[in-house]
């Protein structure tokens, strides 16, 4: 894989957020010296493109995320209280010499978040019990040495009805096809048209308040990715670039509220809500999952 510093190609996507050819937009209009990609995109749109360092450090703390994860799964049963949720990834993840991003980030007092049923997302874990049939999206931040890994998953609790199955593989595939639209040249636009077209082909929505976000030296960098849009719009995408890509998919509409704690999403209709997350990286050829694991 090329480093981010290197010199844009004559067929790379341009580094002016085109979506076109570089020799067939702006290589001219530089007198055929290629601009650095890398200062180019931080110039244009404040995004920091990874090196290969970075990369093999935000893929550590990923493996670190996905074992907080499978031990979490492992814990899911009906009568399990979410504080226990956040008790076993919290005592994991500073067993491991790593810190849990959203404790104490912009206040929120857990080191996880625990969304149940009809919460979209950013529930806070507390006395609430799981019970037989419930989802539960169970999100992980991770930061080891000084790098960001961030993946979620929605678990089954027990026995599933229909309605969980549903919305389940619905946002699990809706990440699946986000990311396939996830290579060079591609755009920001075409992982949320993907999203989006999919999802309410089902008869489901998507949430519009909430989307994904650049990660690695931070929790939120640059670029936003709506889960939403048109094809061919947006940013370009280009190698170095790494990003999460979050659906959050409801069983009926896409409104939401916030309730009191200033925290927790719910859907405004009180229906399901499922999400997958994982964190991406643009290669030379398409793309490469820093937190992998099967949808």
């Amino acid at each position: 894989m090329k480093t981010s510093t290197e010199k844009v190609g004559r067929n790379a996507p341009c580094p002016c957020g085109s979506g076109r050819k570089y020799k067939k937009c702006c290589l001219g209009k530089n007198n055929g010296d290629p601009p650095d990609l890398a200062e180019t995109y931080l110039r244009k749109y404040g995004i920091r493109l990874k090196k290969s360092n970075d990369i093999e450090a935000i893929a550590r703390a990923g493996r670190l995320v996905l074992d907080t994860l499978d031990r979490v799964e492992s814990l899911i049963a009906p009568g399990l209280v979410t504080d226990d949720i956040n008790t076993l990834v919290h005592e994991y993840t500073i067993n491991n010499g790593a810190v849990p991003a959203p404790l104490n980030y912009r206040g929120f007092p857990k080191s996880v978040c625990v969304s149940v049923n009809e919460v979209i997302c950013h529930g806070i874990p507390g006395n609430r019990t799981l019970s037989d049939g419930d989802i539960v999206n169970v999100d992980v931040t991770s930061i080891l040495d000084g790098y960001y890994a961030d993946a979620n998953k929605t678990f089954f609790v027990g026995n599933p009805g229909p309605d969980a199955r549903k919305i389940v593989r619905i946002a699990g595939e809706c990440l699946r096809r986000g990311m396939s639209a996830v290579k060079p040249g591609n755009t920001l636009g075409d992982i949320g048209w993907n999203i989006q077209s999919y999802a309410e082909a089902q008869g489901c929505s998507v949430v519009r308040e909430f989307v994904g976000h650049g990660v690695g030296f931070d929790f939120h960098e640059v670029p936003q990715v709506p889960h939403f849009g048109r094809q061919g719009t947006g940013i370009a995408l280009v190698p170095g670039m790494v990003f999460t890509i979050e659906p959050m998919i409801n069983l009926g509409q896409k409104e939401l509220k916030v309730l009191d704690d200033q925290w927790t999403a719910v859907t405004r209709d009180g229906s399901l809500s499922a999400q997958f997350e994982q964190t991406i990286l643009v290669t030379e050829t398409g793309c490469q999952s820093l937190t992998p694991y099967d949808l």
